[in-house]
C-alpha cells in the first residue's frame, strides 16, 4: 500500500512527517531516515487503531434476533 507523506523541517532542524491519507498521523525524527521509520510505525499504529475501532463498532455489536413463535412457524410451513 502506498501513502502520501509530507516532510518538512522545523525550526530546530528536526524532520516532521505527516501522512496526508490518514489525518492526524504525524511523526518526527532527527534524520530523514529516522522520521521515515517513525512515520511507518505511526501509519501501522493508526491503521491498527482504526481497524480495532471499526471491529468494535460494527462486528462486536450484539443484535437481538427475535425467535419466531410456534404460530408463526406453523403458519409459514402451511404456505
Amino acid at each position: 500500500m502506498r501513502f502520501n507523506i509530507i516532510c518538512e523541517t522545523d525550526e530546530d532542524g528536526k524532520y516532521v512527517v505527516e501522512c496526508t491519507d490518514l489525518p492526524g498521523c504525524l511523526s518526527e525524527g532527527d534524520t530523514l531516515d529516522e522520521a521515515m521509520d517513525n512515520i511507518n510505525e505511526a501509519i501501522i499504529g493508526c491503521l491498527t487503531s482504526r481497524l480495532k475501532c471499526a471491529k468494535d463498532k460494527f462486528l462486536k455489536k450484539s443484535f437481538n434476533v427475535p425467535r419466531p413463535d410456534q404460530y408463526f412457524i406453523r403458519h409459514c410451513n402451511g404456505c
